[in-house]
């Protein structure tokens, strides 16, 4: 159902509020407990994708806190793809994937990053990053930042200038920020 139009669980649209947007996240996203785990918060962002005007106007928010001119938007998988992609539409922009290891046909450029109990790495397609590009990054969550700040490494090391990084949700008590140390980083929905 239309979020604006009154279906169940409906939310205001944002009419270009930044308070409102963020209402509107959070009036659309589902938390999950104990999900993939125990003691994981799940941000189930997909009754925001299934709502066609919420997400219209998420989109366009994202869209609007670019900073600068934008060469290409990328999408860490997987959630990010589902907002990059509109995102480098509305921006007039293209579009790259930013995967998990082993996903792309080669040659790809890697980057590793720790994680909890082991390590993990996103790869890119070196060739879809033209030197200089301006990169826009953005997903849905940003939470200890560890995939992030890899990201970030593994464009620049394409020769992109990443401008900035988008979220739809920042959970703040992980501290996803800190990994981050001086990009412009937005989300338009901060949660302790």
């Amino acid at each position: 159902m239309n979020g604006r139009t009154g279906g169940p669980g409906a939310v205001p649209g944002p009419s270009g509020d930044p308070t409102a947007v963020a209402r509107l996240v959070d009036g659309l996203m589902r938390t999950v407990p104990d999900y993939p785990g125990p003691g994981i918060q799940f941000r189930d962002i997909t009754p925001l994708l299934a709502d066609g005007d919420a997400f219209a106007q998420v989109v366009a928010a994202l869209a609007d806190h670019a900073h600068g001119p934008v060469d290409l938007v990328a999408g860490m998988e997987a959630r990010g793809f589902l907002l990059a992609a509109p995102v480098a539409v509305a921006l007039g922009a293209g579009v790259v994937p930013v995967r998990k290891a082993g996903k792309l046909p080669g040659p790809v450029a890697s980057r590793s990053y720790a994680l909890e109990y082991g390590s993990a790495a996103v790869e890119v397609q070196p060739f879809t990053v033209p030197d200089g590009a301006r990169v826009l990054v953005i997903d849905d969550v940003l939470a200890t930042g560890g995939t992030a700040a890899a990201t970030v490494e593994l464009l620049e090391s394409c020769g992109a200038t990443v401008v900035g990084l988008s979220f739809l949700v920042e959970l703040e008590g992980l501290g996803g920020r800190a990994m981050l140390p001086g990009r412009y980083v937005d989300a338009l929905l901060t949660l302790p």
